[in-house]
This record gives structure tokens, C-alpha cells and sequence, in this order.
């Protein structure tokens, strides 16, 4: 029988080697794929967000398909369409770039409300619905996305429906010096890419997954749970908190998060861990904190310290 947590662990060690200095980012984006959700990348161009979905796909041999979206990209670039076939004498459907395991989805935010809201279905559902007709995409399907810092030049802003679609969001960040500096002196990013091993299948993740799913959580972490993210429907600085899918995320993150560090159970550790991944997306300021200069990671440190945390019970 396989040892499933050497498994995910060596595929972060394959994308380590790619991405230097970024373990925390790496681990984050693992634990999102084992709690079977998407990933929101808000970064500026050229911090590797390409090289690390491709290097995720490939210690996962995963099929990867990458979409460079622009004001001219069609919904039915991502969802297919059907042309007609004259040596068939009838129309044919040609599958888009969501019918893989792993969609880039890159710079999600400089194409249009119409295109954008054509993931919406596939991140949910795991399907399409074209001409009438749901198909299935693959399974396992997984996305990770990027965007434009906001209010940039050529951006136009995700509906919020589609932001609450993403279990987690984070920032790859400029790399430290010596990490950068290894870079400058390394190999070719190409030839690094090739050297990486397939670590898992895709049957693995989907075992995987549910294997997170029986991680044990105690009454009282899913009650610790809810009043995080219920205090942020309530903030006097937020105009709009977590929704229950933020929940329901956090749940399945924290699970994660427990058993990537080779626990059968949930502490509040690990939800204080994951509720800044799953919050900071989904919290919008209102006036008074744009006008008191307050922002989203001081509010998600103030609720945090201000949440009365569970004592858990010894387990036998």
C-alpha cells in the first residue's frame, strides 16, 4: 500500500527544486489541490506562476492546459464549441482548455465579464453545458489562477461570485536574494522542467482526497470555524465577509492542512493557519476602512486574536 503522505511530499520536493524560496507558497497550493478546490494567484508578471503550474502538472502527471486570457478570448475557447464536419455531414464538438486536470488560467482579469463568467459552472460543477449538451470535464479538475494587481492598467474586476469560487488566494511574491541569485546562476527553467519526475497519479489525488475528507474534526473546531468567518459578516470594516462556501472551505482546508503534517485530526492551529488564505479574497472593506487606512491583513489579525479559540481535549 502506498504511503500516501511520502507521496504529496515528494511532490512538493520535485516543484521546490523549480520554484526556489517559495515552501510556504508551494505547501499552500498542495494543500488546496488535496482539499480538491482552485487556486487565486494575485501577482505581478514574471514571479513564475506559469513555471509552477507546469511544474505541478508534471510531478502530478496531470494533462495542463494554459489560456492566456485578453479582451478578445470567447467563452467558447474555455467551454468548446461545435463546427461543422463536411466528410461527417454533421457538426462536431471541439472540446476548450477547461477539459483537462489543470487549467491555468492566466491574468483571469483582463478579459471580459462574459468570458469570465464562463468558469463559473466548470469550477463548481466540473462541467459544461455547451449548445444544450452538460458535458463532464476530467477528474480530478483544478485550476489555478492569476490576476492582475487591481485597478491596473487593461484590468477589469472578477464578479465576486467567481472570487468566492476559489477555496484559496495568495501572492507568489518576489524570491529573496539568494534564491533569486541561484536563479541568475542556475540552468535554464526548461531544462529543470524536464527533470522533473511524476510523483503521482491522478488516481492518487482523488485518494487522497478523500482520505483528507475522514480527517477527524471536533465539535468544537467546527463551532471555532463558523465564528471566524461569521465575525467577518459582522465587521464594522467590511461591507462583506465569508460565505458559507468560506465555510465549508476552511473545513476541508484545515483537514488538509492536518493531514500534510501527518495528523489523523484537526487543531486550531490549523484553521488560524488557513483562515488568511481563505478570508482575504472574500472580504471587501467598506468607506470607514478606506478612510482609517485599515486593511485586509490587520482585520484578519484582529479577528483572529480577538475569536475565543477551543481548548481541545486529550484523545485517547
Amino acid at each position: 500500500m502506498k504511503n500516501w503522505l511520502h507521496v504529496a511530499q515528494g511532490v512538493m520536493e520535485q516543484v521546490n527544486q523549480i520554484i526556489l524560496g517559495k515552501q510556504e507558497e508551494i505547501r499552500e497550493i498542495m494543500l488546496t489541490f488535496l482539499a480538491n478546490g482552485h487556486v487565486l494567484l494575485e501577482d505581478i508578471p514574471g514571479v513564475g506562476k506559469t513555471t509552477l503550474a507546469l511544474a505541478f502538472s508534471k510531478a502530478m502527471a496531470f494533462s495542463y492546459h494554459r489560456i492566456q486570457f485578453t479582451p478578445d478570448v470567447l467563452p467558447s475557447d474555455l467551454t468548446g464549441f461545435s463546427i461543422y464536419r463536411r466528410d461527417q455531414e454533421r457538426f462536431v464538438y471541439q472540446e476548450g482548455s477547461v477539459f483537462c486536470n489543470l487549467l491555468l488560467a492566466d491574468e483571469l482579469n483582463r478579459t471580459s465579464p462574459k468570458t469570465q463568467s464562463a468558469l463559473l459552472e466548470v469550477m463548481e460543477e466540473r462541467r459544461v453545458t455547451v449548445e444544450g449538451v452538460t458535458r463532464e470535464v476530467p477528474s480530478p479538475f483544478l485550476v489555478i489562477a492569476t490576476q492582475n494587481p487591481p485597478g491596473g492598467a487593461g484590468t477589469l474586476s472578477l464578479p465576486e461570485a467567481q472570487v468566492d469560487r476559489f477555496m484559496t488566494c495568495l501572492s507568489i511574491g518576489y524570491p529573496d536574494f539568494e534564491s533569486e541569485l541561484a536563479m541568475a546562476m542556475g540552468v535554464q527553467t526548461r531544462q529543470l522542467l524536464e527533470k522533473v519526475q511524476p510523483i503521482m497519479q491522478k488516481e492518487d489525488i482523488l485518494a487522497i482526497q478523500e482520505i483528507v475528507c475522514s480527517v477527524h474534526m471536533e465539535e468544537s473546531i467546527y463551532r471555532y470555524i463558523l465564528r471566524l468567518v461569521r465575525s467577518t459578516r459582522e465587521h464594522p470594516y467590511l461591507d462583506r465577509g465569508g460565505s458559507p462556501r468560506a465555510t465549508i472551505s476552511l473545513v476541508r482546508m484545515a483537514k488538509a492542512s492536518a493531514w500534510l503534517s501527518g495528523r489523523d485530526y484537526v487543531t486550531p492551529t490549523d484553521v488560524m493557519e488557513q483562515f488568511p488564505y481563505i478570508i482575504r479574497h472574500r472580504m471587501r472593506l467598506n468607506a470607514a476602512a478606506r478612510v482609517e487606512e485599515k486593511d485586509r491583513e490587520a482585520l484578519i489579525r484582529e479577528i483572529l486574536q480577538e475569536t475565543e479559540k477551543p481548548v481541545m481535549g486529550l484523545r485517547r
